[in-house]
């Protein structure tokens, strides 16, 4: 581990471009995350995101361009850049039949964290999402916060130093929607965990330490919420958002 390394973003894009035939789902993409940071990724539907973050996530590689993950290209160095990450993703993705345990349990096994501590961390987990009561139930019969709260419960028992959620709330009703972002705003007090949280709900961006707004594949703009307003020449996000994407069906909150 070098010195470079160390010194580079939590995560950084240089110039992605994805096309699906005709169809350019990202057009030359440039973004980086600090160490730390939570960082906001903005854009209606269809602006990219889910792309970004399939390409992101090693699912899809981009036709072009280079993404360094924790200091990695995932490229040249895909299993200790995908070993940094800890994802949420948009579509559910546990077995709905096994247990909460079950599912935490086959994570662990699968990064090969040892017995002994996959089960301490496993503990601490069930105990942060309040899930300790339900952890015998299978997945079905958890509602949808709850069972977002063990995805998000998943994806840090390897302790991982960058966390991707990909429009994570979707589907929840208020008060889960606000659990899961205070949630993670937590995380990163505590862990210094860097966040990269893709949304079309600009309230999910306010207490953002930047904003990064995409819109038919390309970043319009970036920066702090202050400065996004400021520039746009609006009173509030919501305002600056619509504005800047002109899009009627972009969700203001």
């Amino acid at each position: 581990m070098n010195d470079t390394k160390l010194e580079s973003p939590a995560l950084r894009v240089v110039e992605a471009e994805k096309s699906y035939g005709p169809v350019r789902a990202l057009d030359g993409v440039t973004l980086s995350v600090e160490s730390g940071e939570f960082v906001v990724l903005l854009g209606p539907n269809g602006a990219g995101k889910t792309t970004l973050f399939q390409i992101l996530t090693g699912l899809f590689v981009p036709d072009s361009g280079v993404v360094e993950i924790n200091g990695y290209d995932i490229r040249e160095n895909a299993v200790p850049a995908l070993g940094s990450l800890g994802i949420v993703f948009q579509t559910p993705t546990l077995d709905s039949e096994l247990s909460v345990l079950a599912n935490l349990k086959f994570h662990t096994n699968l990064h090969g964290i040892p017995g002994k501590i996959a089960n301490e961390r496993i503990a601490a987990e069930l105990k942060r999402f309040d899930l300790v009561e339900r952890q015998k139930e299978p997945m079905r019969n958890l509602s949808g916060g709850n069972r977002r709260r063990v995805e998000l419960a998943r994806a840090l028992l390897h302790e991982p130093a960058i966390l991707l959620m990909d429009e994570p709330t979707v589907g929840l009703d208020p008060q889960s929607r606000q659990d899961i972002l205070n949630a993670v705003h937590e995380l990163r007090k505590e862990r210094g965990i860097s966040t990269l949280w893709s949304t079309h709900l600009v309230d999910e961006a306010e207490k953002a330490d930047r904003v990064i707004v995409l819109h038919k594949g390309k970043v319009l703009v970036e920066g702090t919420v202050k400065a996004l307003i400021e520039q746009s020449g609006e009173s509030t996000l919501s305002n600056a958002f619509l504005k800047l994407t002109h899009d009627p069906n972009a969700v203001a909150a």
